[in-house]
């Protein structure tokens, strides 16, 4: 999986050639990498996707491995916690129907979020551990 914060996309990539593209939005406070709890920030760096939650506050979330080692350093060294709980995920639940407006904006806490419907056509293609790039 290939992110671009700049260009709002999500890239499905199998054996280096993109299959699918969807739009997504970030965290409320987008430019730069995820370095505390509460920043807003979407994270950047090579990570891998984890777990899966059908039964999540969203409609589905897959979650990514940030904070890592390297992250977790950084935010003991200025004394803040990394934050974590940082997912790909649909809408909030109940409330797809808010897409056509919700995807115009970055409103996550520093997620990566999708429609509901593009985010099945994600979790299908998700299996096991997966490595994930989020570039600025």
């Amino acid at each position: 999986v290939l992110v671009v914060k700049s260009e709002h996309k999500l890239y499905l990539l199998k054996e280096g050639e993109v299959f699918a593209t969807f739009h997504v939005v970030f965290g409320s406070n987008p430019e730069g990498h995820k370095q505390v709890r509460g920043d807003g920030r979407t994270p950047e760096g090579n990570y891998s996707l984890g777990y899966k939650n059908s039964n999540s506050r969203f409609y589905k979330s897959i979650h990514i491995t940030y904070p890592d080692a390297k992250d977790r350093a950084g935010a003991a060294a200025r004394g803040d916690d990394p934050g974590g709980d940082i997912m790909i995920h649909g809408q909030p639940n109940g409330k797809s129907w808010l897409a056509p407006l919700s995807q115009l904006i970055n409103w996550t806490d520093g997620c990566i979020a999708l429609t509901d419907s593009d985010m099945d056509i994600v979790w299908e293609a998700i299996q096991g551990r997966t490595p994930i790039e989020i570039r600025p």
